[in-house]
């Protein structure tokens, strides 16, 4: 007959090998537009959430005030840092701006967070996260790299895009292209409808090529992020010793669905 001791240790051994065998949960830096393509009927003024998460299991985590949050726009810069309010999305801290369009064009949102302590990583995160929003009919301009530490390049149009449609880009860290960059890949869940028939499932991963060239065709309509991750040639101090910096280039992108008549 079994201990109590005997059982109890059975059970912290099965829980450890579950957590070591279980596939790692992805963070994502979140940066979401109420409208990605603004129409002339449309409303004029959009919102964006800013938010971290793991967006298909709906599992949010504080994100502090970001270090820097703006709009790239016709090929001038404006800080959008003070107008961000806090809210609060997934049970966790978050913030929301509101953003008139007034001309026509493309708009790059860029978010750059403080350095998030991940302990279960033994790391830091800095998640460079952008989204693109058209507005009015002009769309030219949409591939314009916004020269971060590390980002995403559209190869494909950031909108307008259908489900099932290819999604390309290239993966660049200090501006030049990543060969073999190792991507993730979440839907962003909102309503908690889609379930996941593994938790492999859960994050998809796949690799860019020797260019640092990924597609990736989704399966849904609805928002989906990309992260390219690589590790910064710095490191950060936590307690004061050195640790790890994983450095996430970060592009959401809005897929339509398809309707015929």
């Amino acid at each position: 007959m079994k201990t109590k001791t005997t059982t109890l240790s059975c059970a912290i051994t099965l829980l450890m090998i579950l957590l070591i065998c279980s596939p790692a949960a992805a963070h994502f830096g979140m940066l979401i537009p109420s409208d990605n393509m603004v129409m002339p009927d449309d409303p004029r003024t959009i919102s964006l959430d800013l938010s971290f998460s793991h967006p298909f299991e709906r599992v949010g985590m504080e994100l502090k005030s970001p270090a820097r949050f703006y709009v790239l726009h016709n090929g001038k810069r404006e800080d959008l840092k003070s107008s961000l309010k806090p809210v609060t999305i997934m049970k966790n801290k978050a913030f929301r701006c509101n953003y008139a369009i007034k001309r026509p064009g493309i708009y790059q949102f860029v978010m750059e967070p403080v350095p998030y302590w991940e302990p279960a990583e033994d790391c830091f995160i800095i998640h460079y996260t952008k989204t693109v929003v058209t507005a009015f009919g002009d769309d030219e301009g949409w591939d314009q790299e916004v020269g971060l530490k590390t980002e995403i390049v559209p190869l494909s149009k950031p909108f307008a895009l259908y489900k099932g449609n290819l999604f390309q880009g290239i993966v660049k860290l200090d501006g030049k292209a990543v060969p073999y960059a190792e991507i993730e890949v979440e839907f962003n869940n909102r309503d908690g409808a889609v379930k996941a028939p593994t938790e492999y499932m859960i994050t998809q991963t796949i690799k860019a090529d020797g260019n640092g060239v990924f597609s990736f065709s989704v399966p849904a309509a609805g928002w989906w992020g990309f992260a390219a991750l690589n590790t910064a040639d710095y490191k950060l101090k936590e307690k004061g010793v050195d640790k790890e910096v994983e450095l996430g280039a970060i592009i959401w992108v809005h897929f339509e669905p398809w309707q015929s008549n």
